[in-house]
């Protein structure tokens, strides 16, 4: 019975990081650019009290192993990078990114972090940045008697100038992708890092290479599915009730064999 125990313990220990992060995804049901994740398990180890092929009488062999699991773990927390919804909003410093592709962002320390996250601001100035203030890449100023912004489909980011009738260039927006987007390391404040496992970034300009083309005044929201996410959690909770029940029922076992008179 003590193997039903720690078996029907792992369960809920696996349940209980899958609610974890259902109730992540739910929480930034809001949050722009988010990506919503799953966790991922395998079945740990079993014993084996007969082994298949082995000789049972004569010639005879076993076609099947008899053998106990111990239960499962997690193993995984996978990123799913699909696209989230896009909705206008009329805002100038909005971009979002149809298709692949991350904006790419330089932090305090001089390292390079990536976001879907396309609502940016100016800075005192004139430079485009984060919401927390972390500068684009490549940096992009704005003068200051710009009237108006305008981003084409291909980053390209034109101003129009107080006495100017031409539009006037200012910088071009590049985008990075990854041959394994599942590899990054998410560092919260919609940013994620470059690992080992995601490989190195192939950056380039929008629409070109596999990389999205850019939406001035949209935001792309996050792609979490609030009713797949609340079937999820029911699943997940009915999971964690039948381990438990599996442990009341082990230790129930274990107490009329513990009380067996002679």
């Amino acid at each position: 019975m003590i193997k039903a125990l720690r078996t029907a313990a792992t369960g809920m220990q696996g349940q209980q990081l899958n609610v974890d992060t259902i109730a992540n995804n739910l929480a930034n049901v809001n949050t722009g650019g988010f990506k919503k994740s799953r966790i991922e398990f395998q079945d740990i180890l079993y014993q084996k009290t007969k082994a298949a092929g082995r000789t049972t009488m004569g010639t005879s062999t076993s076609p099947v192993n008899l053998e106990v699991g111990f239960g499962t773990q997690p193993v995984a927390t996978q990123r799913i990078f699909s696209e989230g919804n896009i909705t206008p909003t009329g805002n100038a410093l909005d971009f979002c990114i149809e298709g692949d592709g991350f904006f790419q962002i330089t932090m305090p320390d001089g390292t390079s972090a990536y976001t879907r996250d396309g609502a940016l601001k100016l800075s005192a100035d004139g430079k485009i940045v984060t919401t927390d203030g972390y500068f684009l890449y490549p940096e992009i100023t704005v003068p200051g008697d710009a009237t108006q912004i305008a981003v084409g489909t291909d980053g390209q980011i034109t101003v129009q100038l107080v006495g100017d009738n031409e539009p006037q260039e200012v910088g071009q927006l590049e985008l990075a992708k990854f041959i394994n987007p599942a590899g990054l390391e998410a560092l919260g404040h919609n940013l994620f890092r470059q690992t080992s496992a995601s490989g190195a970034p192939t950056v380039g300009a929008p629409s070109q290479e596999g990389l999205g083309k850019i939406n001035q005044g949209a935001l792309e929201l996050s792609n979490v599915e609030v009713v797949e996410e609340m079937v999820n959690m029911i699943i997940a909770q009915r999971a964690y009730e039948i381990n438990s029940k599996a442990i009341q029922t082990a230790d129930d076992m274990s107490g009329v064999a513990n009380n067996l008179k002679r």
